[in-house]
C-alpha cells in the first residue's frame, strides 16, 4: 500500500505542515510559543482557575506531560500557578498580567496562521474539511 494513499499518513503530514507553519510565522512575529502552548493558554484565558488535569483534559493532551507544557508557561512568565484554596493537591492555572498581554497580540497572528493553513483550499472546502475534521473528532475513543 502506498503511503499517499493512507489517511493516517495523510493527516500525520498535515500536522507536520500545520506545526511547521504555525512555527514559522511565531517566531517572524518575535513570539516563543509553540501550539500546544497556545492552546494552553487559549484555554486557561476561558477558564482561569483550572486545574492541570481540567486543562489536559480539555485542549486533549496527555496528562502525564501537562505539567511540562505549564512549567514552560510559568517559567516564561505567562501563566501562575497556585495551590488550589478548595483541593490543596490541585494547582490552579491563570494567566499574568504579561500572560494576559501576550495571548491578546498572538490570537491574531495564530487567526492568520490557521488561514494559512487552509489556503490551497476554496471557501466551500475550507468549510467541508473543518465540518469532516469535526466529525471524525466527534468519534473520538
Amino acid at each position: 500500500m502506498i503511503a499517499q494513499a493512507m489517511p493516517g499518513h495523510l493527516i500525520r503530514r498535515l500536522q507536520q505542515m500545520a506545526t511547521q507553519v504555525f512555527a514559522s510565522r511565531m517566531r517572524e512575529a518575535g513570539f516563543d510559543i509553540t501550539p500546544v502552548q497556545f492552546a494552553a493558554l487559549d484555554a486557561i484565558q476561558a477558564r482561569p482557575g483550572i486545574d492541570q488535569a481540567g486543562l489536559a483534559a480539555l485542549i486533549a493532551y496527555d496528562r502525564a506531560t501537562i505539567g511540562g507544557v505549564v512549567d514552560r508557561l510559568v517559567a516564561k512568565g505567562l501563566v501562575s500557578r497556585e495551590v488550589s484554596g478548595t483541593d490543596r493537591r490541585a494547582r490552579e492555572l491563570r494567566l499574568t498580567e504579561t500572560g494576559k498581554s501576550t495571548y491578546q497580540q498572538l490570537v491574531a497572528h495564530v487567526e492568520k496562521v490557521q488561514t494559512e493553513i487552509l489556503n490551497a483550499l476554496l471557501p466551500l472546502e475550507r468549510e467541508q474539511f473543518m465540518t469532516l475534521a469535526l466529525k471524525m473528532l466527534a468519534n473520538e475513543r
